[in-house]
C-alpha cells in the first residue's frame, strides 16, 4: 500500500509539472500578455497586471484542489515565485495573493503569508541577478548548473545565481513542508516519509518554475528572431530605396547638363521642378503610400522629361480608376518604370512617344501598367531583362522583399515596337 501511495503521489508531481507547462503554452498565445511579460522595463501598472495575468489560473488551480480534493494544480507557490522573479514584487505579491483566496476560504489560514512571501522572495532573486537575462537561462536540467557552480565557482555570475535561485525554491518548498507539519490543516503541502520521493517533491517543485520559464524563453526567442527579419528586410528596402533615388539624381542632372547652354531658362525651370522632387524625397521614409500620392510623384518627374522633350515629342496618358487611388503602394514604385520607358524607349525614337499609365483593381490585385510606344526590347534582350539595369531588378526586388511570392510582374514587347510593364501587387488600404 504504501508503495502505491508513493508512485500515485509521483504521478500527481507530473501532472503538477504538466499543468505548469500547460498554464504557460496558454498564457503565451495572448499577444497583450507576452508584451507584457517581454516589456523591458514594467512600471507598478505592468506588475499589477502581469500579477493577475498569473494569478488567475493559479486561483483557479488552487480553487480545484480545495473542492476536488486533487493535489495536482496547486501552483500558488510556484507561479508566485515565477511572478516575483519575472515581473517584480508587486507581480508575486498579487499573484500569491489571488492564489490564496481559495485555500483562506478553506481555513488554511497560513497560505496567505506563505504565498506572499514566495512572491516577495521570487522578486528578491530578480534584484540580485547581475543581469536580468540570465533569468531566462534558468533551467530545469540542475544537474548542468551544479557541475557549472562546481566548474567555474569564480567569475560565472550567471551560474552563481541560477544555483541561488534553484537553492531559494528548495528552501520555499521545504519550509512550506515544515509549517504545515507544524500546523496541520493550516498551510496545503505535499509530503512523505520516503526521503527519495521528499526529493522528488523539491525537484517538482523548481521544474513547476523552470519549465514556464523554459516555454517564454522560448517565445522571446521566436519574437527576437521575428524581429531582426523585419529589421534586415527594412534595412534592404532602405538600401533598395537609396539605389533609386541617385539613379534618378543622376539621370535628371544629366537632362539639365544637356540645357544649360541650348536653353537656359528651361534648365532654371528644370532645377526649379527637381528641388520640388528632392523636398519630397527627403520627407518621405514611409514604405507604401497611397496611390495618389506616387501618381502625384510621377506627374513632377514627367514634367521635367516634358521640359526636357518638348511637349510634341512626350505625350503622357493616364487611366486612372478612381477607386484605386487610396490603395497603398510600395513608394517609388512606378517612377523607375516610367523612367526606363522614357529612356530606353522614347529617347532613341526621333518622334518621341506616348507614355500610359493605367491602374485599375482585378481578382483582389492592384494591377498597375506602364506602356510606351517606343523601340521596344529585343527577344534576346527581354529573356534576361530582369536582371539588366537598375530600374527593373530593383523593383522586381523591392516586390519580392514585400510581398514574397504574391505579387506579378509581367514585362511584354510585341515585334511591332513598345513595352509594356504590368504589375499586379494584393490590396492594401490605407
Amino acid at each position: 500500500m504504501e508503495s502505491n501511495a508513493r508512485e500515485l503521489l509521483l504521478l500527481v508531481l507530473l501532472v503538477k509539472i504538466l499543468a505548469a507547462a500547460s498554464i504557460a503554452s496558454i498564457l503565451a498565445r495572448s499577444a497583450y500578455f507576452k508584451r507584457l511579460l517581454f516589456k523591458p522595463v514594467k512600471t507598478i501598472k505592468d506588475q499589477l497586471i502581469f500579477g493577475l495575468w498569473l494569478g488567475i489560473p493559479l486561483l483557479t488551480g488552487a480553487a480545484l484542489r480545495v473542492v476536488l480534493k486533487y493535489q495536482a494544480p496547486e501552483l500558488s507557490l510556484e507561479g508566485a515565485a515565477l511572478a516575483g522573479v519575472l515581473c517584480g514584487p508587486v507581480a508575486g505579491l498579487v499573484a500569491g495573493g489571488l492564489g490564496a483566496v481559495p485555500a483562506m476560504l478553506h481555513h488554511e489560514y497560513l497560505a496567505l503569508p506563505v504565498y506572499v512571501s514566495a512572491g516577495a522572495l521570487g522578486a528578491f532573486a530578480r534584484q540580485l541577478a547581475p543581469d536580468k537575462s540570465y533569468i531566462w537561462h534558468f533551467s530545469p536540467f540542475f544537474d548542468l548548473n551544479i557541475y557549472r557552480w562546481f566548474r567555474k565557482r569564480f567569475g560565472y555570475p550567471r551560474g552563481d545565481w541560477q544555483m541561488f535561485f534553484f537553492v531559494l525554491l528548495i528552501v520555499m518548498e521545504a519550509g512550506r513542508i515544515l509549517l504545515g507539519r507544524a500546523f496541520p490543516g493550516r498551510l496545503f503541502y505535499v509530503h512523505s516519509g520516503s526521503p527519495p520521493v521528499e526529493i522528488a517533491i523539491c525537484l517538482a517543485t523548481i521544474a513547476s518554475v523552470a519549465m514556464p520559464i523554459t516555454i517564454w524563453k522560448n517565445t522571446r526567442n521566436e519574437m527576437l528572431l521575428e524581429e531582426q527579419q523585419r529589421l534586415l528586410m527594412q534595412a534592404r528596402l532602405s538600401a533598395l530605396t537609396a539605389q533609386i533615388n541617385p539613379h534618378f539624381l543622376f539621370n535628371t542632372l544629366n537632362s539639365i547638363v544637356s540645357l544649360v547652354r541650348s536653353d537656359p531658362d528651361t534648365a532654371r525651370m528644370v532645377i526649379f521642378k527637381l528641388s520640388n522632387i528632392l523636398r519630397q524625397l527627403l520627407r518621405k521614409n514611409e514604405t507604401f503610400s497611397p496611390l495618389r500620392e506616387e501618381l502625384a510623384f510621377v506627374d513632377d518627374y514627367l514634367s521635367i522629361e516634358v521640359i526636357r522633350f518638348g511637349e510634341q515629342k512626350l505625350r503622357i496618358v493616364k487611366e486612372i480608376d478612381a477607386e484605386t487611388l487610396p490603395l497603398m503602394v510600395p513608394s517609388m514604385l512606378l517612377q523607375p518604370i516610367v523612367e526606363n520607358a522614357i529612356r530606353h524607349g522614347l529617347s532613341p525614337r526621333v518622334e518621341g512617344g506616348v507614355i500610359q499609365i493605367r491602374s485599375f483593381r482585378q481578382n483582389g490585385f492592384l494591377e498597375l501598367e506602364v506602356r510606351d510606344n517606343g523601340v521596344g526590347i529585343p527577344p534576346v534582350k527581354l529573356k534576361d531583362i530582369y536582371g539588366q539595369g537598375i530600374g527593373i531588378s530593383n523593383v522586381q526586388e523591392r516586390l519580392r522583399v514585400l510581398y514574397g511570392s504574391e505579387f506579378s510582374m509581367q514585362i511584354s514587347s510585341p515585334p511591332e515596337g513598345g513595352t509594356s510593364i504590368l504589375i499586379g501587387i494584393p490590396l492594401l488600404h490605407n
